[in-house]
């Protein structure tokens, strides 16, 4: 497992990192022995990077039941708020609320990041949701602070020189976030970067099958996408393996320091982590092509949030 530098944090994580919507949204506390099998096979094999979120149904039930006890193994991060009842999810009682939540259930007095949860640029703005994050930390809540978000809120939060990390969308069919800069400035003011999404949720591979487009909003646009860059022929250097693809492509940008991929299947963890070897040696001809293709046919493909 390639571990680097995550920015100027002075932490240090795996490159492919485990993002666990996936275990919180399909299974349930019935399935504890199988959400244990993922997250423990994905520390086994490397994986230093816990990303969950409060809204991710059981998902910080999961981490605190299963691997609480291998605390030290890992760095955990999760996202707030929740939800609120009745008014805005976006107040500094709802954020601080959750924070507590959070650690009730992941059974811990601490994490390592908490990030706000994809709120809009307005919110943002006004403050309240930042300072609950930074009054977290000042209690010894969690260590960094970031935002989970994209297109203008992404970088309005790195812009403003406030939070220690951004967590965004990156694909081979989602470039937005390399196009305009936002890489760029992260690589700049050493902010630590996550990338959700990094395989596209495998429909780069599903679009060169001739598969039918799968069932998740985002994923369908995906499969557009990508069915449109392969129309415009062959692309040279694209490996057999479309993971590999996907994968590679992704990791092949320096100023992404983990990449984070969900399952609720632990051999697809472990796949996914042999698979990163490969991944990692991508030709860099194929990068640059899927860089003039996406150039060539943006048209309004932002980021999906």
């Amino acid at each position: 497992m390639q571990i680097v530098d995550f920015g100027n944090t002075g932490y240090k994580v795996s490159r492919l990192g485990a993002g666990l919507a996936e275990i919180g949204m399909e299974l349930d506390l019935g399935d504890i022995k199988q959400a244990g099998s993922v997250l423990n096979s994905a520390l086994d094999m490397g994986i230093n990077f816990l990303d969950t979120a409060a809204s991710y149904g059981p998902s910080e039930e999961f981490i605190g039941r299963t691997v609480a006890n291998r605390r030290g193994e890992y760095t955990l991060a999760t996202k707030a708020p929740g939800g609120g009842s009745g008014g805005s999810r976006w107040t500094y009682d709802t954020v601080s609320q959750s924070i507590d939540r959070s650690l009730r259930r992941l059974n811990t007095d601490n994490v390592d990041l908490v990030q706000l949860h994809s709120c809009g640029i307005d919110d943002l703005k006004r403050g309240d949701v930042i300072r609950a994050l930074e009054d977290a930390r000042d209690a010894g809540k969690t260590k960094m602070i970031g935002y989970s978000g994209d297109n203008e809120a992404a970088h309005w939060a790195v812009d403003s020189g406030l939070f220690d990390t951004l967590q965004t969308s990156f694909n081979l069919v989602e470039q937005r976030a390399y196009t305009t800069g936002l890489l760029g400035k992260c690589a700049k003011s050493g902010i630590g970067v996550i990338v959700k999404r990094p395989i596209g949720g495998a429909t780069w591979g599903m679009a060169k099958q001739g598969m039918s487009s799968p069932r998740r909003s985002y994923d369908n646009t995906y499969f557009d996408r990508s069915a449109k860059v392969q129309s415009l022929g062959d692309v040279p250097g694209d490996p057999d393996d479309p993971i590999v693809a996907a994968m590679g492509f992704t990791l092949a940008h320096p100023e992404i320091h983990v990449a984070i991929i969900g399952t609720k299947n632990p051999r697809h963890m472990a796949s996914n982590i042999e698979t990163l070897d490969e991944a990692l040696s991508i030709d860099n001809t194929f990068v640059d092509e899927m860089h003039d293709r996406f150039a060539e046919l943006d048209d309004g493909w932002h980021q999906l949030t």
